[in-house]
């Protein structure tokens, strides 16, 4: 259950900042008690404020019991869109950021030093409920805020809380860019039996569907992927064969090391 005190802005109402809405409001959130600040925000997101009665892009001198802000609009804009709604600090909100690449001192820095800032890493799954947010928070952080960011956070999927925000780098090229990583390995299953003779469209159903389909099935049995690769796989079987090449040394494991440290190394590369 969403309980607010206070108001609650959502700066920023694309895709994450509208999946969150939803999860909020059907987690029982008083839609009086929220506010969205979003310049152009999607029509069907505009359609969600207004048959909520949500306040879209208020005066901000005129919100004056913030209890939680949370920033949801890309990291390109943010220098742009913090100056404007930096006069929020004076209610002592929870500043909780779903940007990628910003720091919790780039929020400081804005919102004070004795700010309390959470900042996360969602994924893109969270847009039907699946997705997974770690999150990390400085010193000025309470319990009773704490407790309130992963209700919020909840409404989109599982959460997990970090000790360092040093981690946060490394979270984002595991599950933060993961979900591309999926979305490959589907296009290239897809390929692969586009070429030993399969339609197309046939092809790509069933990649589809198997990959939808595992993954489904590693999160209701709550198996390790290990087990659950070795249960389908027979000895000297066909999963067996193809086993043999995408575990060789120059198999998947090698090139997932490498694109995760990649995408490692370019996180550390945008955060300011």
């Amino acid at each position: 259950m969403v309980k607010l005190t206070g108001t609650l802005v959502l700066v920023g109402a694309g895709k994450m900042g509208g999946a969150m809405l939803e999860g909020w409001l059907a987690g029982g959130a008083d839609p009086t008690h929220i506010v969205a600040l979003d310049p152009a925000p999607p029509p069907e997101m505009k359609a969600l404020l207004q048959r909520h009665g949500i306040r879209l892009n208020p005066d901000v001198s005129t919100i004056k019991d913030a209890e939680v802000v949370i920033i949801a609009v890309k990291p390109q804009l943010m220098e742009d869109v913090l100056p404007g709604i930096a006069s929020l600090k004076a209610s002592k909100p929870l500043v909780l950021s779903v940007a990628a690449g910003k720091t919790i001192a780039s929020f400081e820095r804005h919102f004070g030093a004795d700010a309390a800032v959470i900042r996360t890493i969602p994924n893109t799954p969270a847009a039907v409920g699946r997705g997974i947010t770690a999150m990390a928070s400085n010193a000025n952080v309470s319990p009773a805020q704490l407790a309130l960011a992963r209700t919020l956070l909840e409404a989109v999927g599982e959460v997990v809380t970090l000790d360092n925000e040093a981690m946060i780098d490394a979270v984002t090229a595991v599950s933060g860019s993961g979900p591309a990583y999926v979305f490959y390995l589907t296009e290239c299953l897809a390929a692969a039996g586009e070429k030993i003779g399969l339609p197309k469209d046939l092809a790509t159903q069933l990649a589809r569907a198997t990959v939808a389909g595992s993954g489904e099935l590693m999160r209701q049995s709550g198996t390790d992927a290990a087990v659950l690769r070795q249960n389908v796989t027979s000895p000297k079987g066909t999963t067996f064969e193809a086993l043999q090449v995408l575990m060789a040394e120059d198999g998947m494991g090698p090139l997932f090391e490498k694109a995760v440290a990649a995408a490692l190394r370019r996180s550390r590369e945008l955060a300011s």
